[in-house]
């Protein structure tokens, strides 16, 4: 089966955070990670079932939801998930938040790399955290960014640090951390009694060349000192679904996460999430792959168009994630002046780069790729008109 990706469908006026938080009503919104494409099929069908049902009390999470977990990660990652190990709950945000508040105290280090996802930030501080960013360099030869790794041993070893919160693959660079890598962090994390946190969203949004990596099945030890936090909402557009997971081996830590979930009341989930899940991971690989593959497409464009008409950015490669990085720096502009003087002359909505590290974001935006080719290239000619009117 063939899915249209190219279809326009208007949120507006449907409560969208993406579109309708705006005065303009001509905006085109290249900013908060969803995508502008209904869900697949699959998934409309078991919504529209459970919707037509008429009664939405509260959720008993079932069988057929821990075996489409476990059949999808064993089948597309060969990683095997027990069922005890699965804890749900609403989101990774939630779920990032009660990883911290279980396994730090208040005052503690948690280690990123920077730039990194906003709400890692808001989180840690939320627990009463301290963030410590290890800063992702450029290599020129790679053509890539990459860990100092002497940096963050460095980080590691500091007497507060008890927790590494890694986005894999990362939000915003783009990059799709290797086996050989994440090993490589993990092994540092046990110099230094570190635990991780591995944030993979983002998993299934992978580009051609690259292989998403679970962290926990990189090795045991990797199994052992983890705790992973994944969700469909992102690789499925269901977000406002309201459904993910936090997956770890260790029964006290588990424990202590499952108190958390209840601490900060996280606890239920809506009658739509699960049955969501489900479809999307039992009956929509197909919707999925041919989901890559159109963004796959969108991006060769974007850096086509680019390097036309636009020639003062650089794009950084896109690994995986839809959420190209490019560097502004050669237009002069601080990377929130560049993304308000594109919103106020073109009604374009991008994100500055300091939204994910003040010092290490800046000179950067992030663009949201995951639309209908037209209106990416909609947004990208206006953006070259008012680059070529300067």
């Amino acid at each position: 089966m063939n899915y249209h990706f190219d279809e326009l469908t208007n949120r507006r006026g449907t409560g969208c955070v993406k579109w309708d938080d705006t005065p303009y009503d001509d905006v085109i919104p290249l900013w908060v990670a969803d995508m502008d494409f209904k869900a697949a099929p699959a998934i409309l069908d078991a919504v529209r079932k459970r919707a037509e049902h008429g009664v939405f009390g509260y959720t008993l999470v079932g069988d057929d939801y821990y075996d489409a977990v476990i059949s999808w990660f064993q089948r597309r990652h060969q990683w095997t998930i027990r069922r005890e190990e699965i804890l749900y709950t609403t989101g990774v945000v939630p779920a990032m938040s009660v990883a911290v508040k279980a396994l730090t105290m208040p005052g503690e280090n948690v280690l990123i790399l920077s730039p990194d996802y906003n709400c890692f930030f808001s989180s840690i501080r939320n627990n009463g955290c301290q963030v410590l960013e290890s800063v992702l360099r450029w290599n020129r030869s790679s053509n890539r960014f990459e860990v100092d790794f002497d940096d963050f041993e460095q980080k590691c070893a500091a007497e507060k640090t008890t927790l590494f919160l890694l986005c894999n693959p990362h939000n915003p660079t783009g990059r799709v951390w290797t086996p050989a890598e994440l090993q490589r962090m993990n092994d540092i994390c046990l110099r230094h009694n570190v635990k991780v946190v591995s944030d993979e969203i983002h998993c299934e949004l992978i580009m051609p060349g690259h292989r998403f990596q679970p962290f926990a099945a990189v090795s045991e030890a990797c199994r052992q000192n983890s705790v992973t936090l994944n969700s469909p909402s992102k690789s499925f557009n269901i977000a406002g679904l309201q459904i993910a997971n936090i997956i770890c081996t260790r029964p006290d830590w588990r424990r202590r996460m499952d108190r958390a979930i209840n601490i900060n009341e996280v606890c239920d989930v809506g009658p739509f999430g699960p049955v969501a899940l489900v479809a999307a991971y039992n009956e929509s690989e197909d919707w999925l792959d041919q989901l890559n593959a159109y963004l796959w497409e969108n991006f060769l464009v974007l850096c086509d168009f680019i390097a036309k008409n636009i020639p003062s950015w650089r794009i950084c490669p896109l690994e995986g994630t839809y959420l190209p990085w490019v560097d502004i720096t050669a237009t002069g502009m601080t990377a929130q002046q560049y993304a308000d003087h594109v919103f106020s002359s073109t009604h374009v909505w991008v994100n500055p780069g300091t939204m994910y590290g003040p010092q290490s974001g800046e000179g950067y935006i992030r663009l949201n790729i995951a639309c209908p080719r037209s209106r990416l290239l909609e947004a990208l000619q206006r953006i070259a008109n008012l680059s070529a009117a300067r």
